[in-house]
């Protein structure tokens, strides 16, 4: 089959590679000159598949009012408003409750467990080097944040999840560069997980899907699909109107992230998507002679700020928060500050801050939480949008279950939660 994929970050990536792999001749377009330049660009680069969960959990609502106007909130409110952010936040208030909570969560875990076998056996067949580092470490701080840590840890012990929960001295082993100035209560180990960066796995990926034919034309904006047998994608090259041009394929796959709703809005497909912004800094390491564990060995978030530290070979990144509205280009002073706060506190002196890159992405955010993955309900056209902060955790098996519902084969997880359906009621 010719397959039309639609949007180059890792999601789209990821779907080329698999679409390829199973012989299809394959084109890609992106409106950026290369491959994950948005939301997959500098992402924390964690895979915790036990920690993959619907925003839309119960009590949230409460929380993040509580929290709106703390110094240091992990989630935000800025003006101006995204478009339709007010029905959003309506349909998911709806959706934290327990049942669908529960339902939810149960569907992101398996995605995200299988997702993290499929990245693992792609790495290891093609022998892909990228910046990796095994385990992951969830700091408590206080008692409080313990106790209220425990029902997740119930949940994790139901899922099958490898986990420890260990107290400050054995966390101060797994992490021998955590400040033992800072008060640590206990913390959760997870020794199966990792952190890796998102953006070259991209990178060497594309390079495996072209070696399997698949075509990517960067710097091509697509105007519309047209649905139908063989449906067809108008596309031109980004800022020339006169270069638009129409090309008919055998299926068409959406992953255009926060592109794919106005893209899916004239075929009658209505994506209730929205925006959510999240912050990262990355600076190179100093080193010190001496203290080869200064800095991360792999990865730890800070629970109480929602903060994940993260060592991508020589450099930190630091990463976290969620502001909903506010202007894509405009980096807000307050969260930058926490991430700066966050590494201090756990690695003070780690990190070269007059280096630091700073990065703000779009998550594209469903209500309910899950991806659509499959149908879009319009002819020959198929989805694989709406992975939030998750993109990279899921990615390669929301790709494999894509590639094979279009090839009509049973995917490796269940789908009721993940396709089009679950949404037509809102």
């Amino acid at each position: 089959m010719r397959v039309a994929v639609i949007g180059a970050g890792i999601v789209g990536v990821t779907t080329a590679f698999e679409l390829a792999t199973d012989g299809h001749e394959v084109t890609v377009f992106e409106r950026r000159s290369s491959v994950a330049e948005e939301a997959s660009f500098a992402n924390a680069g964690v895979i915790a598949p036990g920690y993959v969960t619907p925003w839309s959990a119960p009590g949230m609502p409460a929380n993040v009012i509580k929290q709106l106007w703390s110094r240091h909130a992990p989630v935000r409110l800025a003006r101006p408003m995204a478009p339709g952010q007010l029905r959003w936040l309506w349909r998911w208030w709806r959706a934290c409750t327990p049942s669908s909570y529960g339902a939810n969560r149960a569907a992101m875990h398996a995605l995200a467990h299988y997702s993290h076998q499929r990245l693992r056996s792609i790495s290891r067949d093609l022998r892909l080097e990228y910046e990796q580092a095994s385990g992951y470490l969830i700091l408590l701080r206080s008692g409080p944040e313990l106790r209220m840590a425990r029902p997740g840890l119930k949940l994790l012990a139901e899922m099958g999840v490898n986990f420890h929960l260990v107290d400050a001295v054995k966390a101060r082993k797994i992490e021998p560069g955590l400040n033992p100035d800072t008060p640590l209560q206990a913390a959760v180990h997870l020794p199966n997980d990792e952190v890796g960066n998102c953006r070259q796995f991209a990178h060497l990926l594309r390079l495996e899907a072209q070696r399997l034919g698949a075509d990517f034309q960067f710097s091509r904006d697509v105007q519309g699909v047209t649905p139908g047998a063989k449906p067809m994608v108008q596309h031109g090259a980004v800022g020339d109107v006169g270069s638009a041009r129409q090309d008919s394929f055998d299926a068409v796959v959406v992953c255009a992230a926060m592109g794919a709703p106005s893209l899916m809005s004239g075929l009658g497909c209505h994506l209730p998507m929205m925006p959510v912004h999240g912050y990262s800094l990355t600076a190179p390491l100093r080193m010190v002679e001496g203290h080869p564990d200064f800095g991360p060995r792999s990865g730890v978030m800070d629970e109480r700020f929602k903060v994940a530290i993260s060592r991508l070979g020589q450099r930190v990144r630091v990463a976290g928060s969620a502001e909903v509205g506010g202007r894509p280009e405009r980096h807000n002073p307050a969260v930058l500050e926490t991430l700066h706060k966050v590494l201090d506190d756990w690695y003070p002196g780690c990190a070269q801050h007059g280096q630091a890159q700073y990065w703000k992405g779009a998550r594209p955010m469903l209500p309910d939480g899950p991806p659509v993955l499959g149908p879009s309900g319009a002819e020959g056209v198929w989805l694989n949008v709406g992975h939030g902060s998750s993109g990279w955790a899921l990615s390669c098996g929301s790709a494999r279950v894509v590639a094979d519902l279009l090839a009509r084969r049973d995917p490796g997880v269940p789908t009721d939660r993940l396709g089009m359906d679950r949404l037509k009621a809102w």
